[in-house]
C-alpha cells in the first residue's frame, strides 16, 4: 500500500512507491536508441520477426453474435486481409481472404452473417468453415481437388473473449504460452458494459510505437492535459508528475497502476459535468461506476497493490494492443503499423446501454471527454516523429515512470534479434 492517512481529513494520501519499477523489471537505465521509429530497415524486421510471428488481436467474440456471423479484419503491417467467422458448433475460426482460384479478396463486406462467401470474380463460393463449396463450370477444369482449394486458415485462438490470430502457418507457440505470466494473472477479470461501443479512430504520419508510447506512462499527464485528466490523475502536493502506483513486467507483456487524486471535484464553471460527475478517482474516466469498481478492484490483477489512490490500469500487451481497466469499465487501444512513419490507431470504448436521461447525458460528457483527452495525447505523435527523422538526436532519456516504453524497446529487441519465437519469449 502507497497510502498514509491525513491526520487532518482522515482522507488516504498518496506516498511513492521507494523502488525503481526500472530496475525491479530488470531493466537497463540508460539513454535509449530512437532507432526503432525511424528507420525503414527496423521496420521491415518488425514486419517479419515480429508481427508475422507473434499472435495478433484481432477483435471480440461480440462481434460474432450468431452462427455464420463474420469480420473482416486487414492488416497492413502483414498485407493479409483475415476473414473471421463463427461457423457450425459455434467454432470460430480465421482465414486468409483470398480465393483459390485467382487470389481476389472473397469479402469485401466489414462483417456481416452469411452461410457462405462468393468470390465476385468467378463466383467460386466458401462455407464458413472455409471449405470450398462449389466451382462454376467445374467439368472445364483440370483435376481440381475441392478438398484442397478451401479458404486457408489462419490459427485462431480466444482468452478471455479476445480473439488472436498468428499468421505463421504453424505457430512456434500457442497464444497460452504467448501471453505466459499475463493470461494468467488477468484471467477472470469481468468485462461488463458491452452493449454499446464507441469508436475512435486515426491514421498518423508516425511510427506505430510513437502511438503506443502516448498512452504508456503518466509522466506527461500534468503537461498536456492541464485542464482534462491532470485534475483527476494528479495531486498538486501529492503526487505532483502523476507518479505510476506501480508498474512492471509481465513476460513480454506489462501493466501500469494509474494514480487518481481522491480529491477531485469538477470545477465550479464545470456546469455539465458537475451534474453527472460520479465520485470515484480519476473522475473523467468512470463512464458508469454502478457497482463496477468493486467487482474490478477485488481482481488481484487490478491496481496489485490495492491503493485507495487507483483510477486506472494501463495494460500493454506485446506487440500493439492494449486494455485498459477503470471503475467504469475497460476500453482498448489498437496500433497498427502501416509504414515506419505511419500507423492506423484504434481505440473501442465499451458502455451500457443508457437506463435514463440523466445516465444518456454522463455518457455522451464521458465520450466528449475522451475525445479531448486522446486528441491531446496523439496530435503530439507526428511533431515527435518529425523531430525525431530530423536526425537531431540518436537517443532518448526515458525516467521511471516510463518502464513500460523502455521494457517494450527491450522485448522489441530480443524479437526482432531470435530465430525461433521460443527465444524471443525468453
Amino acid at each position: 500500500m502507497s497510502a498514509v492517512l491525513d491526520e487532518k481529513t482522515a482522507a488516504p494520501r498518496f506516498k511513492a512507491p521507494e523502488h525503481s519499477f526500472t530496475l525491479a523489471a530488470n531493466l537497463g537505465t540508460g539513454p535509449v536508441s530512437v532507432e526503432p521509429y525511424r528507420s525503414p530497415a527496423y521496420f521491415e524486421l518488425e514486419r517479419e520477426r515480429v508481427f508475422r510471428r507473434a499472435w495478433l488481436y484481432a477483435g471480440r467474440v461480440e462481434a460474432l453474435p450468431e452462427t455464420h456471423s463474420y469480420f473482416i479484419k486487414d492488416l497492413d503491417v502483414c498485407k493479409a486481409s483475415v476473414l473471421v467467422t463463427r461457423g457450425k458448433g459455434e467454432r470460430i475460426r480465421a482465414f486468409h481472404n483470398v480465393c483459390s482460384h485467382r487470389g481476389n479478396l472473397v469479402v469485401n463486406q466489414a462483417c456481416g452473417k452469411a452461410e457462405r462467401f462468393v468470390c465476385k470474380y468467378h463466383n467460386w463460393s466458401y462455407s464458413s468453415d472455409g471449405s470450398l463449396m462449389g466451382i462454376p463450370d467445374q467439368k472445364h477444369f483440370f483435376d481440381v481437388d475441392k478438398k484442397t482449394c478451401g479458404l486457408t486458415p489462419i490459427a485462431c485462438e480466444v482468452w478471455e473473449g479476445f480473439i488472436f490470430i498468428n499468421l505463421q502457418p504453424t505457430p512456434e507457440v500457442s497464444l497460452a504460452e504467448f501471453l505466459g505470466p499475463f493470461g494468467t494473472k488477468y484471467a477472470g477479470i469481468p468485462y461488463f458494459n458491452l452493449d454499446e461501443t464507441i469508436v475512435i479512430e486515426a491514421d498518423f504520419q508516425a511510427n506505430w510505437k510513437l502511438i503506443c508510447d502516448a498512452f504508456a506512462e503518466p509522466y506527461h499527464v500534468p503537461s498536456l492535459h492541464p485542464g482534462t485528466l491532470a485534475p483527476g490523475f494528479a495531486h498538486p502536493e501529492d503526487n505532483k508528475y502523476a507518479r505510476p502506483l506501480s508498474a512492471m513486467a509481465h513476460g513480454i507483456h506489462r501493466h501500469f497502476s494509474a494514480y487518481g487524486n481522491p480529491q477531485y471535484v469538477p470545477a465550479p464553471e464545470s456546469k455539465v459535468e458537475r451534474m453527472v460527475y460520479i465520485q470515484d478517482t480519476g473522475g473523467v474516466l468512470g463512464g458508469d461506476a454502478q457497482g463496477n469498481a468493486a467487482a474490478l478492484w477485488s481482481h488481484p490483477a487490478i491496481n496489485p497493490t490495492k491503493d485507495p489512490n487507483w483510477s486506472a490500469d494501463v495494460t500493454w500487451i506485446f506487440p500493439n494492443f492494449n486494455i485498459d481497466y477503470s471503475t467504469g469499465g475497460f476500453w482498448t487501444h489498437e496500433f497498427w503499423p502501416v509504414a515506419y512513419n505511419r500507423t492506423k490507431w484504434t481505440q473501442r470504448i465499451y458502455i451500457p446501454k443508457t437506463a435514463s436521461v440523466r445516465h444518456r447525458l454522463q455518457l455522451e460528457h464521458y465520450a466528449c471527454r475522451w475525445a479531448e483527452v486522446v486528441l491531446e495525447d496523439v496530435t503530439n505523435c507526428e511533431r515527435i516523429q518529425r523531430g525525431l527523422e530530423s536526425g537531431a538526436k540518436d537517443v532518448m532519456h526515458l525516467q521511471d515512470a516510463e518502464m513500460l516504453i523502455r521494457h517494450n524497446l527491450h522485448v522489441l529487441d530480443n524479437w526482432v534479434k531470435a530465430d525461433r519465437v521460443a527465444d524471443a519469449l525468453k
